[in-house]
């Protein structure tokens, strides 16, 4: 099969013919229509993640058709439209027995743990736990979103900021999971300051209906947005992971708010004393989110057939599979606004 494969983090991977994966007996083999280009697969590229073992074969957002069929699995069958959460998890550990399936003890990731998405085909394990069927009307591209940014953004909203509608909730960097975090807070009746140093991510979260948008360049964010709700936002979201978007999303808040870190944290450090003394004088929580589990994604998919959410609206840009390669090597250093979806046979 045709797949994206790199050698050595950083540096430029190839296009390249490798063999099919093989279909675990509790599992399922996706043949790939279109797979999401995220910064989580750049982070993985330059060697941040410790899963990688080398070669590799990126990407971890995908839908696709099921090809084959584990002799275990009967949930769904050959022919079936699906995606698959970026988190694969056993569905037999103790937190998965809690319900806590995003966070799996012995979870896999495509794209990370084993080969992904780049590719013709990819292997999921666990079928029964982790296969997304997709509805006719959900075109491959835009289900391809699902899998971590939109859901990630969706659970990190509706359950894990989980503020009234009417609430401020500020939301820092409007990349792929930034939008859809400003895309799914509007749609809960949230009011939304959407924070980015582009101008077209920041025209992007105006037009997804955020009451203001801040560009860092004019001045201190954490004064303006306290200035703009009042006392400081109810929720706060770090969609990038950055120190300065970690720390102006802790310091914006207002007494007991919550903090909700979503982008992977590369480069933060030790947290200052300062953020934790405002951590116990404002009670604030500080909290994760971590995709969300197969067995969550009717609600999402529910709101997108009433049309209360548009994930559509984030795919600026459809690429090859010959072009994946620039464009993940790119992707750290490159200014870009929503997400951009590797169409496989291109």
């Amino acid at each position: 099969m045709r797949a994206v494969l790199f050698s050595a983090f950083g540096v430029l991977p190839e296009l390249t013919t490798v063999p099919e994966p093989g279909c675990p007996a509790a599992g399922i083999l996706v043949e790939v229509a279109a797979s999401g280009l995220c910064r989580s697969d750049w982070h993985g590229w330059v060697g941040h993640d410790p899963d990688i073992a080398l070669p590799h074969v990126p990407g971890h957002e995908f839908a696709g058709v099921v090809s084959a069929v584990g002799p275990e699995v009967r949930s769904c069958q050959v022919g079936d439209r699906v995606t698959v959460p970026f988190v694969s998890a056993c569905g037999t550990c103790p937190t998965c027995m809690r319900g806590d399936l995003q966070v799996c003890e012995r979870q896999t990731q495509p794209g990370f743990t084993h080969w992904g998405s780049f590719a013709e085909y990819v292997a999921i394990k666990n079928a029964e736990v982790n296969v997304v069927v997709l509805p006719d009307s959900l075109d491959f591209a835009t289900a391809a979103s699902l899998g971590c940014r939109f859901a990630t953004a969706y659970r990190a909203v509706v359950h894990r900021a989980a503020i009234p509608p009417g609430d401020w909730l500020a939301v820092h960097g409007c990349g792929g999971v930034g939008l859809a975090a400003v895309m799914t807070a509007v749609a809960q009746g949230n009011r939304v300051v959407a924070i980015d140093t582009s101008p077209a991510a920041r025209d992007l979260a105006r037009a997804f209906g955020a009451s203001a948008v801040l560009d860092p360049a004019d001045g201190p964010v954490v004064a303006a947005i306290r200035e703009l709700t009042g006392g400081g936002a109810a929720a706060s979201l770090d969609a990038l992971g950055s120190p300065p978007t970690f720390h102006d999303s802790v310091r914006c808040l207002r007494p007991r708010g919550t903090h909700v870190q979503v982008g992977l944290a590369a480069g933060i450090g030790a947290v200052p004393e300062s953020i934790l003394a405002a951590v116990i004088a404002g009670e604030l929580q500080l909290v994760g989110s971590h995709g969300m589990a197969a067995r969550d994604y009717r609600e999402l998919l529910d709101r997108i057939a009433s049309g209360e959410l548009d994930p559509a609206r984030l795919v600026q840009r459809t690429i090859g599979l010959r072009e994946a390669p620039q464009e993940l090597a790119t992707m750290g250093s490159r200014a870009g606004a929503g997400i951009t979806v590797i169409e496989i046979s291109a």
